[in-house]
């Protein structure tokens, strides 16, 4: 897997984890991950991981997924939202915390900030990663639906009304919310900076193209304003 800016922090702070914890596996904790995209992965690398998802086909997909690499028992699979969080995982009880794709549909982004940072330990990292309002915008007008760049970029949450996504987040508003929810916040990045603009068709015909934009991305996750309209958000707070 090419390098990418989201997993280059994780891997950092699992690292650091693991020097902390005298090579116990680290704990982590998916909130809002039941299909396994990033929980499978993490415990194939050595992590203990536990999900947390409201769906049942989300978690039974993350079970395929768990299967089919080995890594069944290192997964703990639990159904629920994130405002009963407290209720399922321990305060207190995780290294690290991710919310990623889920600040956009909850109810409460505030009382879900609250709750990941309670369930992570004193220095622990929660990790969330979140959808740009500013790409939305622009994204839109580059594909001709003019009106609807208009309508996400005067409406506060950016959010059209016909959609699923309930908010998306610009840096300013999603600084304050990790810090109104008692984390210190480290890091703000763009993920799909540029990758998401190259066509498929200039990878293809293009031998070295593909590691030349990873290796691009990697420098636009941190350059602004180029991270100010990456496609997503990652932001990292410590409690």
């Amino acid at each position: 897997m090419r390098p990418d800016a989201v997993r280059r922090v994780l891997h950092a702070e699992l690292a650091a984890v693991r020097e902390r914890r005298a090579g116990e596996p680290p704990r982590v904790l998916d909130v809002g991950g039941g299909s396994g995209v990033w929980a499978v992965p993490l415990a194939a690398s050595g992590c203990a991981v536990t999900v947390v998802d409201p769906s049942p086909n989300a978690l039974a997909t993350l079970n395929r997924r768990a299967k089919d690499a080995g890594v069944v028992d290192s997964i703990t699979a639990l159904q629920g939202d994130s405002d009963a969080l407290g209720q399922l995982v321990p305060a207190g009880s995780v290294d690290l915390v991710l919310g990623h794709g889920l600040l956009e549909v909850v109810d409460d982004p505030k009382t879900t900030i609250a709750a990941m940072a309670e369930a992570t330990t004193p220095g622990g990292l929660v990790s969330v990663l979140v959808a740009n309002r500013y790409a939305a915008v622009l994204h839109r007008a580059i594909s001709g639906r003019l009106v609807d760049a208009r309508r996400l970029l005067d409406d506060p949450a950016g959010q059209l009304a016909e959609e699923t996504l309930s908010r998306r987040y610009d840096i300013p508003g999603l600084t304050q919310l990790l810090i109104d929810g008692g984390l210190k916040v480290e890091l703000v990045q763009g993920h799909g900076v540029v990758s998401d603009l190259v066509p498929g068709s200039v990878l293809e015909s293009n031998p070295g193209a593909a590691e030349a934009l990873a290796q691009l991305e990697l420098a636009a996750a941190t350059t602004s304003p180029l991270l100010d309209v990456a496609a997503r958000l990652h932001a990292v707070g410590r409690r």
